[in-house]
């Protein structure tokens, strides 16, 4: 296999899954949580596989009698999916995701998040494209993992270069498949996130046309299903406390942060340590100001016609969480 081959192979391992098939296959994996669990919804991103590797969250919950299953998923939408189903109790994901779940009936609430870490998402273009600015869009095809993070970005990008979303060609596809397309030639921009991006950049001399500085906050969040969130308020204070423990170890840790992390994903150490360094550090429980912040994004989607119906995030917050 040629050095190309196995990138390629590496980053489908990370995201092979496409969105539509992860979804057929999830009403065989619902059922209702088992006594005594708690199933945890991942990506290879972030600290969260570091947490999932010391196995200090196991540790915790043995003391309360819970048991911890562990779930990969490809990207947000198909990890709410999973929750909305009642494949896994609790997850994590960007600012996105939550949105078009909500919208689609999902009985989610939020629970946590990270603070906002805007240079974790860009547009990207390839190493020899005549591309210059972000009014140059008009009328590309981009490439994007529709509800996703990445989405409210390219919304914002549009609307500062004075640019319609029905003047673009948006290409709705997976992280592994927008990776092929963009290789190909396909497309003429992707809306990435880490360490998809990091890849891009280190892997294939991908420029950053735009990152998401000035224009999102792309906060990460920690959400459960409600009736779990409702029933499980301890385990939940025990996940936050976890989740920010490793969270602040790995703000001062970055080497281990590398090699821990490139060993789990199979990714080499620079394109690890480049997204590590651009990740925000630190859980806190998300404040009325995170809210209102998801409110501008739902408030968005439904204005452009990208969800079905307005919604109201407050709806998706338990008081006294």
């Amino acid at each position: 296999m040629t050095t190309s081959s196995r990138k390629r192979r590496t980053l489908g391992i990370l995201s092979a899954v496409a969105a539509g098939a992860f979804t057929a296959c999830l009403p065989n994996l619902a059922s209702a949580a088992p006594n005594g669990v708690l199933r945890f919804g991942y990506q290879k991103y972030g600290t969260v596989p570091i947490l999932k590797g010391q196995g200090a969250l196991e540790k915790r919950l043995a003391a309360e009698g819970i048991e911890v299953k562990w779930t990969e998923f490809p990207a947000g939408p198909a990890l709410l999916e999973g929750l909305n189903v009642g494949s896994i109790d609790f997850g994590t994901v960007g600012e996105s995701p939550p949105v078009f779940a909500q919208a689609a009936g999902a009985d989610l609430v939020y629970v946590g998040n990270e603070p906002s870490s805007p240079a974790s998402e860009a547009i990207i273009i390839p190493k020899n494209s005549t591309l210059k600015s972000i009014a140059d869009l008009k009328g590309k095809k981009i490439a994007l993992n529709k509800g996703s993070n990445v989405h409210y970005l390219l919304v914002k990008v549009l609307e500062k270069a004075g640019i319609q979303y029905k003047d673009i060609r948006p290409v709705y596809l997976s992280p592994s498949d927008a990776r092929a397309a963009f290789e190909r030639g396909s497309v003429d921009a992707w809306v990435i996130w880490d360490p998809f991006l990091a890849a891009a950049e280190k892997q294939l001399g991908a420029r950053i046309l735009v990152d998401g500085t000035g224009l999102v906050s792309n906060y990460q969040f920690f959400v459960a299903s409600r009736s779990y969130a409702q029933k499980n308020p301890k385990i939940i204070d025990i996940i936050v406390d976890e989740l920010d423990k490793v969270d602040q170890w790995s703000s001062k840790n970055l080497k281990e942060v590398v090699a821990i992390l490139s060993a789990q994903t199979g990714l080499e150490p620079a394109v690890v340590e480049l997204a590590a360094k651009r990740y925000s550090y630190g859980v806190t429980r998300v404040t009325p100001a995170v809210i209102a912040e998801q409110q501008k994004i739902a408030d968005a989607f439904s204005s452009l016609r990208l969800i079905p119906k307005k919604i109201n995030i407050k709806d998706a917050v338990l008081t006294g969480l």
